[in-house]
C-alpha cells in the first residue's frame, strides 16, 4: 500500500490542500507555485472571553415540571418545551489562527506534482521552472512545535521570493529582527454562531478575547534577505527555510485569557529550533507512531488520488483506495490529537470559517466520541490523551451545571462543549431539544475511558484518572432515576440524539421517558464502574446501588415488525432514515448486543438498520457508523457497500470527507476505525481475526492492530484465508483467539513481549 496522496494540480480550494499538524499547531497546503497558500489554525484559539456562567435559576423546578408531564400526563409535547427552559448559551466557535502567503515570480510550470506522505508527514510540491527543478516541503513538527517550509533547487541563485502574515483578523504586524516578522492580534471575544442571524454576528473588543501571536523567521543559503512590515524578501537564495511558530494568551479553560499578546512566546520557539535537526527530529516522530500498524489491500494505483477517487465514484475497483483511506484516518489523528493539546474538534485543527459549521465544536452524542474509535485499536493510544484532558474538563465544570439545573451530585455533559468546557444544554432558549437535551452525552464519553483502560491496561491511570469520572457520571445517572407507575426506574428528561417522533396529533416530540440509547448507556456506565472496581480492588456503595438500579430498568422494547424501539413507545419516527443510530448503541460501539449471545436483539439491529438505509443516502460519519455495525453483524458485503458509497460520493480529491461545503473530520476517522472492526475484533472473551472481510479484500495483509488485553497483531490472508497470523503480548495472559466469525476458538497462554504464531490460524 502506497503511504503518499499525490495529485498532478495545486488544490483549487480548502477541501483539497493537504492537511499537515502537530495537534496543536494546523496547516492547510495548497500546493500553488505562484501565490503559494498555507491555511493556519491553534487549536486554542477560539472566540469567547473565559468561561461563562449559567443563568438558569428554577432548573430544578423545570425538571419536576418535565417529569410530572411525562409520568402522570403523559404530555410529551409538553415536556419537550418545558426543557427550553434548562438552556443556557451557545457555544463559542473555533477559529482560523491565519494565513502565511509565498509569492515567488514562478509563472508556467512543467512536471508539476503535489504530495502527502503519510508516513513522514511531510507535503511536497515538485515541479521545473525554466529548466530548474524545484522542491518545496512543508511540516509541522511536533518535537519543535513548530511548522516548517523549504525550497530548494538544482541550479543556484533560483529562488527568489516574499513571504508574509495575514488574518482574518485584525492584527498588528511587526518585525522582530533582521530575519523575523510577526503578527499579533486576538479572536472574538464574542460570536453568534452560525445557524443564528445577527446585525452583530462577530464582535471584537479591545483587549478581550483570546491574544495570539505567530512569527515567521528564513533562513538562507546564499542570496540576500530583507524584513519590513509587509513580510520577508529573498532574492537569489539557493535554497529557503521559513520557521513559523504560534502561541495564544490561552491558559486553561476555568479562567480568561492572558491580556498580554504572546508574541514573546512565539518567538522563544523560532529561538529554540536546531535548523539542521529539524526534518529528521521531526520525521523520527512521526514515523515511529504511524509504523505501529498498517493495511495492504490488493495492488497499489498508480494513479493521483483524486484520479482515483473519480475512478471509484465511476465504478472502478480500488481496493488499495480502502488502505489509503485507512492509513489517512491515522494520520489525521496523529495530526490533531497529541497529548498537551485540545482534543481533535468537529474539523480536528483545520478550520478556515470565523463562523465554521456547528462552531467546529465537541459535538457530543456521536461526533467527538467516533474521532477516537480508531485511537486504540490502530496503535496510536497516545492520540488518545487529549480526550481523557477534555473529560477532566467536562466533568469538573459538569458538576456545577449538574447542581444548578438538576440539584444532582456528580456531572453532567450535554451534547455540545467547547473550548470553555459548557456543559450545559444550549440554545438560549430557542434551541430545539431534540439535540440540546442530551443528558448522557457525559456518560458515553466517559465509557471511552474504560475502552482504553481495557486496550492498554494500566491501573494507575484507571485509578487516578479514569475511575473519578466514571464514578461521577454514575452519581449523577443514579440521582436522575425516577420511579414510574409500574416501578421501573426512568431517566428523565430523555432523547433520541436529534431524532423527533411523532404524536398522534402530527405534532413533533423529542423528550420522553427512557429512550433505549439511554438504556444502553445507563447499563454500560454501571458495567464499566463495576469493571473498573473489580481491576481497583474497590467494592463501592456507588457500585452496588448502581447495579440494583439496573435491575430496575425498564427492557429494551421491540416494534411490532422486530425492530429495536428507539423510544418507550413505539412512536412513528420523523424520519425513518434518519442518520443518527443510537437505538442501536448496544451492537457498537457498546458490546451488549452480538449475534451469537443475543440473536433476538441482533435481529431487532438488522430490521432496524433495513428501516434506516431504505431512504436517502448516507452521509459521512453515518456511514462510518453503519459500517461498524454491519461489522459486528458479521455481513462484511453491506459494510463493503457503504465503503464504496461513501468514497464514490462523500470525500474530495485530498480524501477529506467533504458533504457540499461542509467538512467533518468525524467520518475520515470513523472510518478508518470501522474498517478496523472489519478485520479484528475484542469486545467479546473471543479476539476474532477477519470477523468481517469483504469478498472485495481477497489478498491483504495488516500488523500492529490491536484487541483489548494489550495483545497486537500481525496477518496476512490469500484468497479470503489467513496464511500467518502472529500475536505479541503487552503483558501476560490467556487469551481466546479465532479466525472468522463463528470459528472456535484457541486458548493461548501469553507472556510480556512473547510473539506467537496462533496455532490453527490457517484452518
Amino acid at each position: 500500500m502506497s503511504h503518499e496522496l499525490w495529485f498532478r494540480t495545486p488544490a483549487p480550494d480548502w477541501f483539497e490542500a493537504l492537511p499537515i499538524g502537530n495537534g496543536h499547531l494546523g496547516g492547510m497546503v495548497f500546493g500553488r507555485v505562484g501565490d503559494e497558500r498555507i491555511a493556519l489554525n491553534l487549536d486554542d484559539v477560539w472566540s469567547g472571553d473565559g468561561p461563562r456562567t449559567l443563568q438558569v435559576t428554577d432548573g430544578p423546578a423545570v425538571l419536576a415540571d418535565v417529569r410530572r408531564l411525562l409520568l402522570e400526563d403523559g404530555d410529551r409535547l409538553a415536556a419537550t418545551e418545558r426543557t427550553r427552559a434548562l438552556q443556557g448559551p451557545l457555544v463559542e466557535s473555533y477559529q482560523p489562527l491565519g494565513d502565511l502567503l509565498i509569492t515567488t515570480p514562478h509563472g508556467e510550470v512543467e512536471n508539476y506534482r503535489r504530495s502527502l506522505d503519510l508516513r513522514t508527514g511531510i507535503a511536497a510540491i515538485d515541479y521545473t521552472q525554466g529548466g530548474v527543478e524545484f522542491r518545496r516541503e512543508s511540516y509541522v513538527s511536533t518535537p519543535d512545535q513548530v511548522l516548517v517550509w523549504t525550497v530548494t533547487a538544482d541550479a543556484p541563485g533560483s529562488v527568489d521570493l516574499a513571504a508574509a502574515l495575514t488574518s482574518v483578523h485584525p492584527v498588528d504586524p511587526s518585525v522582530v529582527d533582521s530575519r523575523t516578522v510577526g503578527i499579533t492580534g486576538r479572536a472574538p471575544s464574542d460570536l453568534t454562531i452560525e445557524y443564528r442571524d445577527s446585525p452583530d454576528p462577530i464582535r471584537y473588543e479591545d483587549g478581550r478575547g483570546i491574544g495570539f501571536g505567530v512569527v515567521l523567521r528564513a533562513f538562507t543559503e546564499g542570496g540576500t534577505l530583507s524584513v519590513g512590515q509587509d513580510g520577508i524578501t529573498v532574492e537569489g537564495a539557493d535554497s529557503v527555510t521559513l520557521v513559523l511558530s504560534a502561541a495564544s494568551s490561552f491558559r486553561g479553560w476555568s479562567i480568561p485569557p492572558g491580556r498580554e499578546l504572546p508574541l514573546p512566546e512565539a518567538v522563544r520557539l523560532v529561538d529554540a529550533v536546531a535548523l539542521d535537526k529539524l526534518r529528521q527530529r521531526h520525521q523520527d516522530d512521526h514515523v515511529a507512531l504511524f509504523d505501529r500498524a498498517g493495511l495492504t489491500l490488493g495492488t497499489q494505483v498508480d494513479l493521483p488520488t483524486d484520479e482515483r477517487v473519480r475512478a471509484v465514484g465511476a465504478g472502478g475497483d480500488d481496493p488499495d483506495l480502502a488502505a489509503v483511506i485507512f492509513a489517512f484516518g491515522r494520520y489525521l489523528l496523529m495530526a490533531s490529537s497529541r497529548p498537551g493539546t485540545q482534543a481533535a474538534n468537529l474539523q480536528g485543527i483545520w478550520n478556515q470559517d470565523r463562523r465554521p459549521m456547528w462552531a467546529s465544536d465537541w459535538t457530543n452524542n456521536i461526533n467527538t466520541q467516533m474521532n477516537y474509535w480508531l485511537a486504540d485499536v490502530t496503535g496510536l493510544g497516545e492520540c488518545f490523551e487529549p480526550l481523557t484532558g477534555l473529560l477532566e474538563g467536562l466533568a469538573e465544570s459538569g458538576r456545577e451545571t449538574a447542581r444548578i439545573l438538576y440539584d444532582a451530585p456528580g456531572w453532567v455533559s450535554h451534547h455540545n462543549a467547547d473550548l470553555w468546557r459548557a456543559t450545559w444544554p444550549v440554545g438560549d432558549g430557542g434551541d430545539d431539544p431534540v439535540w440540546s437535551m442530551a443528558a448522557t452525552c457525559g456518560v458515553w464519553l466517559s465509557a471511552h475511558l474504560m475502552e482504553h483502560y481495557r486496550f492498554r491496561p494500566d491501573e494507575t491511570w484507571l485509578r487516578d484518572r479514569a475511575y473519578p469520572i466514571l464514578a461521577g457520571a454514575a452519581e449523577f445517572v443514579l440521582s436522575m432515576l425516577v420511579e414510574d407507575r409500574d416501578g421501573r426506574l426512568q431517566f428523565i428528561p430523555s432523547t433520541a440524539p436529534e431524532h423527533h417522533f411523532l404524536l398522534p396529533s402530527g405534532a413533533k416530540a423529542s423528550v420522553d421517558l427512557t429512550s433505549t440509547y439511554d438504556l444502553w448507556l445507563i447499563r454500560e456506565l454501571i458495567a464499566n464502574l463495576v469493571e473498573a472496581e473489580t481491576a481497583l480492588g474497590l467494592s463501592s456503595d456507588l457500585a452496588a446501588r448502581g447495579s440494583a438500579a439496573v435491575a430496575r430498568l425498564p427492557d429494551i422494547g421491540f416494534a411490532e415488525d422486530g425492530r429495536l424501539l428507539e423510544w418507550p413507545t413505539d412512536w412513528p419516527p420523523s424520519e425513518f432514515d434518519h442518520r443518527h443510530q443510537s437505538h442501536l448503541y448496544g451492537l457498537y460501539p457498546g458490546a451488549q448486543i452480538d449475534p451469537a449471545r443475543t440473536p433476538e436483539w441482533a435481529d431487532g439491529v438488522r430490521k432496524s438498520l433495513a428501516l434506516r438505509t431504505s431512504g436517502r443516502p448516507a452521509g459521512g460519519w453515518t456511514s462510518a457508523w453503519l459500517i461498524a455495525l454491519y461489522a459486528r453483524l458479521y455481513e462484511p458485503q453491506k459494510a463493503a457497500d457503504v465503503v464504496r458509497d461513501y468514497t464514490s460520493r462523500l470525500v474530495a480529491g485530498s480524501l477529506l470527507h467533504r458533504d457540499g461545503d461542509i467538512f467533518q473530520i468525524d467520518a475520515n476517522l470513523g472510518l478508518t476505525g470501522a474498517i478496523a472492526e472489519l478485520l479484528i475484533q475484542s469486545h467479546t472473551d473471543v479476539i476474532r481475526l477477519l470477523p468481517a472481510l469483504p469478498a472485495e479484500w481477497p489478498d491483504g495483509s495488516f500488523h500492529g492492530l490491536r484487541a483489548r488485553g494489550g495483545l497486537s497483531f500481525d496477518v496476512t490472508w490469500r484468497d479470503g484465508r489467513i496464511t500467518e497470523a502472529m500475536v505479541r503480548a503487552d503483558g501476560p495472559g490467556r487469551f481466546r483467539i479465532a479466525v472468522g466469525a463463528t470459528a472456535e476458538p484457541v486458548e493461548l497462554d501469553l507472556v510480556a513481549g512473547q510473539q506467537v504464531r496462533v496455532v490453527g490460524a490457517a484452518e
